[in-house]
């Protein structure tokens, strides 16, 4: 008879049909699993059918104190689920030593902001086009309120009260918010609102518009700041998510209250 291992290589291979890449992982995955069990004595275990929930937990420890990462480890026991599950229906076993294990989640890596030298390098745009004047609008309004890109494009003229310095939004959850907005962007706002009735369809109500008058798309967003942080001859990627996290973490450098930024 084969050997467990190798008849769920076969099944995959020639029944599931799996690429070679998927074929692969399953292979490294499962004679990583089945040499750590013959290799220490300790664990009185030498037949990876037999091994349980224990084998499989001290496994994944090990790894994970080697450095391993939580999605590697995620992976590495998706293999094993598979393999123990074929073999539950081949009638070789009757539970799966992996069901209710899971991976340590990694650590969520911390966005990307743009120091202050480089926001200034961005905003000091010295075309005096309306494109330009909205789009530099648009960035400091961004940085200014910490804004998400669906918020901005979805903004009316008349959510704007540049006297009480504040706007109002509907973020997620349908949720209005009321937020403050700093004075570089007030006055750019003051400059594009200059230029906002003579390009505005009528009955327009958005704040930012396109060249075609109407209300500007997420996807136009994305592309003006592409744009501006190549016209700008800067080499770190610009996107609206950037721009809100540089705001809060800006924010949070100069107060230190994390709840009141939250």
């Amino acid at each position: 008879m084969k050997p467990p291992l190798q008849v769920f290589y076969d099944y995959c291979r020639y029944e599931k049909q799996y690429s070679k890449h998927t074929l692969s992982s399953y292979q490294c995955d499962l004679k990583q699993f089945n040499q750590w069990l013959e290799t220490d004595k300790k664990k009185h275990c030498n037949d990876i059918l037999a091994a349980d929930a224990y084998h499989i937990r001290s496994w994944v420890a090990d790894l994970h104190r080697k450095g391993l990462s939580g999605k590697s480890l995620q992976r590495k026991l998706s293999s094993l689920r598979s393999f123990y599950q074929y073999h539950i229906r081949q009638k070789a076993l009757k539970n799966n030593p992996v069901i209710g294990i899971s991976a340590p989640k990694s650590p969520r890596k911390l966005p990307d902001t743009l120091d202050a030298e480089v926001l200034t390098q961005l905003l000091e745009i010295t075309d005096d086009s309306p494109l330009a004047i909205r789009d530099r609008a648009i960035m400091e309004l961004f940085y200014s309120s910490g804004l998400r890109l669906s918020e901005l494009v979805s903004l009316n003229k008349d959510d704007v009260d540049l006297e009480e310095a504040s706007l109002k939004t509907l973020g997620k959850g349908k949720k209005t918010r009321v937020l403050p907005i700093g004075s570089e962007a007030i006055e750019a706002l003051e400059k594009w609102l200059n230029h906002w009735a003579g390009l505005a369809k009528q009955e327009e109500k958005a704040l930012f518009i396109s060249q075609r008058g109407t209300r500007i798309s997420v996807r136009s967003v994305q592309q003006r700041l592409n744009y501006w942080q190549k016209k700008q001859g800067l080499e770190q990627r610009i996107h609206p998510h950037k721009l809100r996290h540089s705001f809060a973490s800006h924010l949070l450098e100069s107060s230190g209250d994390l709840r009141a930024i939250q």
